[in-house]
């Protein structure tokens, strides 16, 4: 039997970490013991007494067991979340939207995008990527964030990068205490990775103005608009269509999205008040 989509159901927090200054991570006991999603997807994760927000899933596809979410508390619903503890309670509908194109995207060189809080959803399709890792050509994550102190998973980063099937570049907007790394913005690292543009997918999260300048660098170096997806996680309330506040150009983005094929909302992503 399918869950309710517009009844949140009952989940356990099990962990809860601070990630940096603003951001935190939930594992949650999810309901039924189990939740399957495919990378790329969200949830609506509701605080009692304070109201539910779209969060992307960020944790393993392959552990169904544990649900994760990484938030940054910036209102009254993110702040309550992340003011949750080990043993509370909180409401999940899901999951919802489309996902990363992992297999249409097998035999591909695959380039990882990230840029701040954008690493969150593409992490779970980068847990996928290094599973299947004999089914893809190169895989590169490019990532980039506001300062150090903001990088987002950090102890993971550094055991990817020691990993010799997996290029790993970070970059930083600005450096700070004892930073040695890259100091620029994060597409500013695709000059310093090879790959073949001619079988290449590229996956990219994070700011729109980072995303687009991300899209047409990748078309610079020759990779087609239609190998290249973004995520747009933006205006949604009711995760169903139903509403009608995601509404973008003729798509809604929590049904048709959040991951699109950049050709079919690059107008669209360049236009104000969209």
């Amino acid at each position: 039997m399918e869950a309710e989509p517009l009844l949140p159901a009952p989940a356990t927090v099990l962990r809860a970490r601070r990630d940096t200054p603003d951001v935190y991570t939930l594992e949650l006991e999810p309901p039924a013991g189990e939740f399957h999603f495919a990378p790329g997807q969200f949830n609506m994760l509701y605080a009692f007494g304070a109201g539910e927000v779209p969060i992307s899933i960020s944790g393993d596809p392959a552990r169904p067991e544990h649900l994760v979410h990484t938030i940054r508390a910036v209102g009254a619903v993110s702040g309550a979340l992340a003011r949750l503890r080990r043993g509370d309670a909180l409401g999940v509908r899901g999951p919802f939207g489309s996902a990363w194109p992992l297999e249409a995207a097998r035999g591909d060189d695959v380039i990882v995008i990230a840029g701040g809080l954008g690493l969150a959803p593409l992490r779970p399709a980068i847990y996928r990527l290094l599973a299947e890792r004999g089914r893809y050509g190169r895989v590169v994550l490019l990532y980039g964030a506001r300062t150090p102190a903001d990088i987002l998973y950090a102890r993971e980063l550094e055991r990817w990068r020691a990993r010799f099937d997996l290029e790993v570049q970070v970059s930083v907007d600005r450096a700070e205490g004892d930073w040695r790394g890259n100091v620029g913005v994060v597409t500013s690292l695709l000059e310093r990775v090879k790959f073949d543009p001619l079988d290449a997918s590229a996956f990219v999260c994070g700011p729109e103005v980072m995303m687009r300048f991300a899209a047409v660098e990748l078309e610079r170096r020759g990779v087609a608009h239609e190998r290249i997806h973004v995520s747009l996680e933006r205006n949604m309330k009711c995760a169903v269509a139903l509403c009608g506040r995601c509404q973008f150009g003729p798509h809604f983005v929590c049904r048709d999205g959040p991951v699109f094929r950049y050709d079919r909302v690059r107008d669209l992503m360049s236009k104000r008040e969209v």
